[in-house]
């Protein structure tokens, strides 16, 4: 029988959410997941996004961190791709309860 994976913590999926609460860390998530599996190495996205170097080897630093984006080295280059499992779990964490409903707060005693 497979095990299944444990789904993220409410920490891990705050974490994931701030690191994507700077522009340019959107920016570069949004481009990576256009990007698709085959991801784009920081060369590539510096000509997308016009990103200085150092600024965004800190802010996918960021996003490595953050599990929001793999890292994987090929020869020369760094290829860079979004974590689209982490997405999945973090659009499913915040739609898991949509909709349901909120019970009115319970009024206290005088």
């Amino acid at each position: 029988m497979e095990k299944k994976k444990p789904r993220k913590s409410t920490q891990d999926i705050s974490n994931a959410l701030s690191a994507l609460g700077h522009e340019n860390r959107l920016s570069i998530f949004q481009l990576l997941v256009r990007a698709g599996e085959d991801g784009l190495n920081v060369g590539d996205i510096i000509s997308h996004l016009n990103i200085p170097a150092s600024t965004l080897a800190h802010h996918l630093s960021a996003l490595a961190g953050a599990q929001l984006v793999t890292q994987e080295r090929n020869g020369r280059e760094i290829i860079n791709r979004a974590n689209f499992t982490l997405m999945r779990e973090i659009v499913s964490y915040l739609s898991a309860e949509c909709c349901v409903g909120v019970e009115p707060p319970k009024k206290r005693a005088a």
